[in-house]
């Protein structure tokens, strides 16, 4: 790509990738790290960017990436204390409920961590990174009511777990 502004797609993009770590990694400090490495990653290769595809899709597989690479070569990304995976979400249904009391915390994320792709990774973008149906479609190259549905199957999977 010729003529590319990065301070624009940084600025414009930054938050969104920070987020989307901070809902994979459930830890503030790593997402900062990896999401720094994403934009250093995403500049050196921004002559393989295909406009073709978002811009927040291709930022969002080298934040992904980076971070699986990361953690298989680093043990402070395998330990990560329970405390810095509060749940910060909107208001919905008994589910939610639950996640907000502590006690169920651990028991959620248990459950969390068994579920099976992609219903684990939209339910954590959802409701950790707070990220609307649209952008969680857009980051895996679906529809919006692609992201809805799987978000409510996620939901519906950890409370048969529950019972």
């Amino acid at each position: 790509m010729k003529n590319v502004n990065f301070e624009k797609i940084y600025c414009k993009y930054y938050k969104s990738i920070y987020r989307y770590l901070v809902a994979i990694t459930k830890e503030v400090n790593i997402a900062e790290e990896i999401t720094q490495e994403t934009f250093f990653k995403a500049l050196k290769n921004i002559d393989k960017y295909n406009p073709n595809k978002k811009m927040l899709t291709w930022l969002c597989e080298i934040a992904k990436n980076t971070y699986f690479s990361e953690y298989k070569k680093n043990k402070k990304f395998q330990k990560l204390s329970e405390s810095e995976m509060e749940f910060e979400i909107d208001n919905e249904q008994n589910i939610v409920e639950k996640i907000i009391d502590n006690e169920d915390n651990s028991e959620i994320l248990k459950i969390l961590h068994k579920l099976e792709e992609p219903y684990k990774e939209v339910f954590s973008l959802r409701v950790y990174g707070e990220l609307s149906f649209k952008q969680i479609g857009e980051i895996f190259d679906k529809s919006e009511n692609w992201a809805r549905v799987t978000y409510y199957r996620s939901k519906l999977k950890i409370k048969e777990s529950l019972k």
